[in-house]
């Protein structure tokens, strides 16, 4: 393959060319038409730029109705992936990409847990969108969904890099039935990819639940009101928590997020009334309305510099709280406009 900027021949699954730092077209899982679509993007960016971006008080504005408008030009052959990018643009996910470009991992982080979190994709098609848009603005990105080709005696083949998404297995509310009364304890098989929607909703007798390492995602409500539920590790593959997945679980003392979650959703710990400590990785980048409302004991929570969004009720109900951040962070700024007493720390040098 050859870099469509400069020609220079490209290494096998490179991410971008070594002449000249170009991004390398790549094949998102679920959409073989990925690359065609990059260029077609990349020539539609380049040839209506300067009309695009628009003046308006001083600032310059992106105009993405005309840009999703010049989409059906561009490839009106590709119904399913027309619709997707242009519904994700109109909901401003170029724009987030565009607004916050001065730190382009921030921006994608941001985007994605947008698509993922608020808009209800599948982690196929947020790739998808990201590989497109990164492409078509000269950004070098590198999708944990790409396709890659073997470098052996058959190199047309190809091997996914991750073969599991979050629907391959799920953990139905049916299967979750048999525990309602039978057991206290519940163990996940292991290969189970999502635990569905109000699976453990309402299970008086639940006190602990041991996930598998294959886990991606737990649905909404997938344990709220779970009144004794006092243990649950998440594991370190876990991608997604859903909104009120463990709002009202009045006896649950800590939780440890595993780094790769990228949003804390509405009311996600809502009324967890015991609960004391929260460890949150710097993959999280929002937190939603009424997140940690009514966490009584929560004292001390620790938030990254990556978080760059929460809502104004996250912590509404939180008599004892005191938040730790950067000095002048997103954060820090948040906690003295809602009156929420915070400490400070300086971050580990990279």
């Amino acid at each position: 393959m050859q870099c469509e900027k400069c020609r220079a021949e490209l290494p096998l699954n490179s991410i971008s060319c070594p002449e000249c730092g170009a991004p390398a077209l790549q094949t998102i899982e679920g959409f073989d038409n990925t690359q065609h679509i990059q260029l077609q993007l990349k020539k539609l960016f380049g040839e209506y730029a300067n009309t695009l971006f628009l003046k308006y008080k001083g600032s310059l504005m992106f105009h993405e109705k005309q840009f999703t408008a010049l989409l059906n030009d561009f490839i009106a052959e590709y119904d399913r992936e027309r619709k997707l990018l242009r519904t994700m643009i109109e909901d401003g996910i170029l724009g987030v990409l565009l607004t916050e470009q001065g730190n382009r991992e921030m921006a994608v982080t941001k985007a994605r847990s947008i698509m993922l979190g608020e808009k209800f994709l599948s982690e196929n098609a947020a790739e998808f969108v990201l590989a497109s848009l990164t492409y078509m603005l000269g950004w070098v990105y590198e999708s944990p969904l790409r396709v890659v080709e073997k470098s052996d005696e058959e190199p047309a083949s190809k091997e996914r890099v991750r073969r599991v998404s979050v629907n391959d297995d799920v953990f139905s509310r049916s299967a979750a039935a048999k525990y309602r009364f039978l057991s206290r304890n519940v163990v996940i098989p292991d290969g189970c990819t999502k635990i569905d929607d109000f699976s453990f909703d309402g299970f008086g007798n639940l006190r602990s639940v041991q996930l598998p390492d294959s886990l991606l995602a737990i649905g909404e409500y997938a344990f709220s009101n779970c009144k004794h539920l006092r243990l649950i590790e998440l594991p370190s593959s876990l991608r997604l928590i859903g909104q009120s997945a463990f709002c009202q679980c009045e006896k649950l003392v800590s939780v440890n997020l595993p780094a790769g979650i990228m949003e804390i959703a509405d009311s996600t710990f809502a009324f967890c009334k015991s609960l004391e400590i929260v460890e949150i990785p710097d993959t999280v980048s929002s937190i939603g309305e009424q997140a940690f409302a009514g966490c009584e004991r929560l004292r001390k929570l620790t938030l990254p510099d990556s978080v760059k969004f929460i809502d104004k009720n996250a912590f509404a109900y939180c008599p004892r709280l005191t938040i730790v951040c950067v000095e002048n962070s997103y954060v820090y700024k948040y906690c003295l406009s809602n009156a929420i007493p915070v400490e400070t720390y300086v971050p580990a040098a990279r």
